[in-house]
């Protein structure tokens, strides 16, 4: 674990510097031909079925990924996608270069149309997801048995790093968000801030195991939305529930029922917030990066002189903008995790007493 410590602080320092080198355009064989700087952001912020590392001349280095894909008239295909590279078609499955299935795996129907089959491969996305889900777990079980060990010692480097972000969200997020009963959510808000947290980090490497947009994709961020959703509305209180739909109001405020109808929206414009909140503030700062990156091909007609210095522009605005990435990548951990506290503890109204 020291090992794993030293590679997790070098990683921290290099952070700033980091986003210089992200997603580098690859070099144009016809040199004539312009970038287009919004489908090059859009295709390095998307999902893929392979993990690009880089390109040396004319070879690229990646990584394939598992294709597992079911089709109503073929049954199952499970092959690495490297098999696209040898052929386009491979088991009467493609991967769509245009249209709204664009990026994914399609095959043709009976009409000569594309459609989608059932798709549960292991995209980048995906595989990002899971080492960033299996280096918490590790991190999380390597404080437990340090605390396992000596309960009462005080904890120093990464164990006392772990310390401080634990009791920091807890003490002064969870606790005062939530109130009388808060430890049975802590672990769920704890598990997200560091899944998040996690997931903002690794997305600001370059390098693989980095460099995935997992809390920049909308689906990531609405799974969780959900789940704050239901553990808000489950768990929410008797006078939680009387508030939304018989609040202690003007009659003429319920009948008709203009403030019910106000609550119940409210109801799913709060995850709503927490879903738009961590997608955009995520896919703003990758694309932010990756279009000051562009800005060095982009003037590279404009002169030597023009280039040069919009290059040492793209360079000092890359590392400014790193340094602004780490520290949204915290703060956008904290304010999901703390929305979702002051949801929960909203849901969780007591009767009010009449004196």
């Amino acid at each position: 674990m020291k090992r794993l410590y030293k590679i997790l602080l070098f990683v921290l320092l290099a952070l700033p510097v980091a986003g210089l080198y992200a997603n580098e355009p690859e070099q144009k064989k016809e040199e004539s031909k312009e970038l287009d700087v919004r489908a090059f952001i859009l295709e390095h912020i998307s999902d893929s079925y392979v993990w690009h590392i880089t390109k040396i001349g004319e070879n690229e280095i990646s990584i394939p990924l598992p294709v597992m894909a079911y089709s109503k008239t073929t049954g199952w295909h499970v092959f690495l996608s490297s098999e696209f590279h040898h052929s386009p078609v491979y088991e009467g499955l493609t991967i769509a270069e245009e249209g709204k299935y664009k990026g994914k795996i399609v095959e043709k129907d009976a009409k000569g149309e594309e459609v989608r089959p059932f798709d549960i491969s292991i995209t980048k996305n995906v595989f990002a997801l899971l080492f960033s889900s299996i280096l918490m777990v590790v991190c999380i079980m390597y404080v437990a048995k340090s605390y396992k060990k000596n309960p009462l010692q005080s904890k120093t480097g990464f164990a006392g790093i772990m310390e401080m972000f634990i009791m920091n969200i807890n003490d002064d997020v969870i606790k005062p968000c939530i109130g009388k009963g808060y430890e049975k959510y802590a672990p769920y808000l704890l598990t997200v801030f560091f899944f998040v947290f996690t997931n903002n980090i690794l997305g600001l490497i370059p390098i693989f195991p980095g460099g995935a947009n997992v809390t920049g994709n909308i689906a990531i961020t609405m799974v969780l939305a959900v789940i704050t959703f239901l553990i808000v509305n489950i768990g929410g209180s008797k006078e939680y529930w009387k508030e939304i739909f018989w609040p202690d109001v003007p009659l003429w405020l319920k009948v008709p029922p203009m403030l019910p109808l106000i609550e119940l929206v409210g109801i799913f414009t709060k995850p709503f917030a927490l879903m738009i909140r961590l997608f955009a503030n995520i896919l703003a700062g990758h694309s932010i990066v990756l279009g000051l990156t562009c800005l060095v091909f982009v003037t590279v007609k404009l002169g030597v002189g023009m280039n040069a210095s919009m290059t040492g522009v793209s360079i000092f605005f890359s590392v400014f903008i790193g340094f602004v990435e780490l520290l949204v990548a915290y703060i956008q951990a904290y304010i999901f995790t703390m929305l979702s506290a002051v949801f929960i503890g909203l849901a969780r109204v007591e009767p009010h007493h009449k004196h």
